[in-house]
């Protein structure tokens, strides 16, 4: 039995009463949990708020009261050897629960020093909220990086957002805070309130690692439940490094989430309903994968998720992360790849986000000459700092490995790799060198893509890069930057330039369509018609032809078929597809009323066979990153604005790709061909079954003893207003 007597407590140094009075005590192990006196055991707890705290121990639960003391909500007490239970008598009830300061520290060596050196690549399984039993003890443990905080505490509902009740424990030297509050389950609301080294209390701060958060407008983060789904797509995960590499049929169809349809009453469909709708609408279309703007969450819904601050967490407007898991798995088990945009470039200044985490410029710079973006008013993250670049290289794996995302498209590449990116003279500074290029950011990139290719083989990597940076898909070890693919901005922006004009005064602008084979095989290209072209008053890709109705229609249809087959992977934003008349309503949907109307049927029809087309024929895929896979027969016909080339691949039937960009028919056009006999036109983009006049080859074209560009056997043809034709021999 306890002699609750003759046990003599040391005093609590009246400066540490204070400190915990006030919130300001950094090291609460130091003064609380349990102790060893000169006279025996004791504990100490404080507990604001409390009505009485007693201490259960023994098979009995004998119960010894402690005693109040000074500042309000301080208790302490004798206790005896081994383990002990809290009983706490609160307005609303009792609690019985262990004490969170009778547990050691939590987080191993092996575990700080990876977090330090920035190659800890399995951040959330160590940082965030996690539900792990200690000591046989199941509660949650909580882990953040501060280094420059003079305290931390965890807050939350269970207990009552008070953050002298929950302070963590620093790791030494590592800026790691910890702490294990057992009993303490999934779904639980929780902050991280924070003291700076100055004494002041910052905004109370969402966790950076956290796994979810609550839906919108709250920005609390949320103790997750242990995953549970149990993945069926191990058929696709097998064999996605065939179907994803620079040989393979890659048609993306981009979609924002919460526009793309919507269900009853407009309400936004979660990740089950997209599952159950969007799944099969991609697979009949013909698309190899689905692209999601960005899902990690972010506060504000009209930044289309690329001002994020969950990077470990997909966003609760359209449910819980196993929601997510079970979108992605649908997807894979219709053999449909997902890509998720992903955002490493920078994030908002939110008060409850990284922004000046610990009080210091934590994650971004200190000088806004490198860390802010004037564009869109964020904060840039300091690539060079060890411990943020491992942070952005734990949540790409996050996304790869727990949800097994197929590939991440980096958004923003461009304003990562130079630091005079959208910047005046005088407004950025230069590199050790004296150059303009991003030094970290490029070691941040190449590290970040040889640790994808090593711990998630088969994943792609997709820079969304808009400047001539030389080797950004060209492996790191040969200096290139380590990407997969890259977006090709400059063939987007040319090409949609030429369809925009007159076809009368196309003649003048021919090049606009050929000057992107000049360097067409100078990276792993996607061409990529992306929802940045049809939004902040570009209107929609119909929008961009001229002509009245039907010639818009006709100059779209002709356009998506050169694109098709054009060398490089496609990606189509969602609404092109059905030829959507107005530009993108994030807070709308796709006007799939318009497919009630032949003409924007047939563009939707026209999509799913040129997808089933790229698909079939290796020499329209297999080549895309190979020069030897492209040939002009007509390169510079500028007067009728044709255009006709080859795609060829040793073993695989040749194709033939014809445009006539202008609204006159050219009857009797010759073109040398590289096969005699009878030619076959898989697809005309003026046929009746698309919309169009149904002007063509009535289907086959006999070749005739003629010569014609380097061939000593040619094709005379008729090409349709406005459309571009398909052609293969018959073997």
């Amino acid at each position: 039995m306890i002699d609750r007597v003759a046990e003599r407590i040391p005093p609590l140094d009246p400066e540490i009463a204070t400190a915990l009075a006030h919130g300001q005590f950094g090291d609460p192990f130091a003064a609380l949990g349990p102790h060893r006196g000169p006279d025996g055991r004791f504990v100490r707890v404080f507990l604001p708020g409390a009505w009485s705290v007693a201490v259960l121990q023994g098979e009995q639960r004998e119960r010894t009261e402690l005693t109040s003391r000074e500042p309000a909500g301080l208790f302490e007490g004798a206790i005896g050897e081994g383990d002990y239970l809290l009983s706490i008598a609160w307005p609303g009830g009792e609690q019985i629960t262990e004490d969170p300061y009778s547990f050691g520290p939590l987080l191993g060596d092996l575990d700080l020093h990876l977090i330090g050196e920035g190659r800890h690549q399995r951040l959330a399984d160590a940082l965030g909220s996690n539900l792990v039993t200690v000591d046989g003890v199941q509660g949650t443990r909580f882990a953040v990086w501060a280094p420059n905080a003079r305290r931390v505490a965890v807050i939350g509902a269970f207990n009552s957002w008070d953050g002298r009740r929950h302070v963590m424990r620093r790791r030494g030297g590592s800026g790691i805070w910890e702490l294990f509050i057992p009993r303490l389950g999934s779904g639980e609301l929780y902050k991280y309130e924070i003291v700076d080294r100055h004494g002041r209390v910052l905004p109370q701060k969402a966790d950076p690692v956290a796994r979810t958060a609550e839906p919108q407008p709250g920005t609390a983060s949320v103790v997750p439940r242990q995953p549970s789904h149990v993945w069926r797509d191990g058929e696709w995960m097998s064999s996605r490094a065939t179907r994803q590499n620079e040989r393979a049929p890659i048609t993306i169809y981009e979609i924002h989430a919460s526009s793309w349809t919507r269900g009853p009453n407009g309400t936004t469909l979660d990740w089950r309903g997209l599952a159950d709708r969007l799944v099969p609408y991609a697979k009949e279309m013909g698309f190899t994968h689905v692209e999601l703007l960005p899902v990690a969450e972010h506060p504000f819904t009209g930044s289309w998720g690329y001002q994020p601050l969950g990077l470990f967490a997909p966003t609760r407007r359209f449910g819980d992360p196993e929601d997510f898991a079970i979108f992605v798995d649908a997807c894979h088990q219709q053999g449909i790849g997902v890509i998720v945009d992903w955002v490493p470039a920078h994030f908002p200044s939110d008060a409850h986000g990284l922004a000046r985490f610990d009080g210091t410029a934590l994650y971004e710079h200190e000088d806004p000459s490198e860390g802010f973006h004037k564009d869109w008013n964020t904060l840039i993250y300091n690539f060079g700092r060890r411990e943020v670049a491992g942070f952005l290289i734990g949540s790409a794996l996050h996304w790869l490995e727990h949800f097994h995302v197929d590939g991440l498209r980096v958004d923003a590449v461009a304003s990562m790799l130079y630091r005079d990116y959208s910047r005046n003279p005088g407004e950025w500074r230069p590199n050790i060198h004296g150059g303009r290029e991003n030094l970290e950011a490029i070691d941040f990139l190449r590290h970040l893509n040889a640790v994808v290719a090593e711990r998630h083989p088969g994943a792609i990597m997709i820079a969304e890069e808009s400047t001539a940076w030389p080797g950004v898909t060209r492996r790191s070890e040969e200096g290139g930057l380590g990407f997969n693919f890259k977006w090709n901005m400059g063939w987007m922006h040319d090409t949609l330039h030429y369809q925009a004009r007159d076809p009368i005064h196309r003649r003048h602008h021919h090049d606009e369509m050929t000057f992107g084979l000049v360097y067409a095989f100078a990276e792993h290209f996607v061409l990529p018609l992306s929802h940045d072209e049809v939004v902040h008053g570009k209107g929609s890709l119909l929008g961009k032809m001229p002509g009245d109705r039907w010639t818009k229609l006709a100059g779209l249809r002709a356009y998506f078929s050169f694109m098709w087959t054009h060398p490089g992977k496609k990606l189509l934003f969602m609404g092109g597809e059905i030829a959507q008349e107005r530009e993108w309503d994030h807070d709308g949907e796709i006007d799939w009323d318009l497919l009630r109307d032949p003409g924007h049927a047939g563009v939707q029809r026209l999509i799913k066979d040129l997808n089933r087309i790229y698909c079939e024929q290796l020499a329209l895929h297999a080549t895309d990153s190979d020069p030897s896979g492209f040939r002009w027969v007509v390169q510079d016909d500028r007067e009728n604005s044709v255009y006709a080339f080859l795609r060829q691949r040793p073993g695989s039937p040749t194709v033939l790709v014809v445009a006539n960009l202008t609204s006159v028919p050219r009857l009797g056009y010759r073109l040398g061909v590289p096969q005699a006999g009878r030619w076959r036109e898989i697809l005309n983009s003026d046929s009746i079954f698309y919309g169009g006049s149904g002007i063509g080859n009535g289907g086959d074209v006999e070749t005739v003893d003629a010569p014609g560009h380097g061939h000593s056997t040619s094709l005379e043809l008729t090409l349709p207003p406005l459309a571009t034709l398909i052609l293969m021999p018959v073997t």
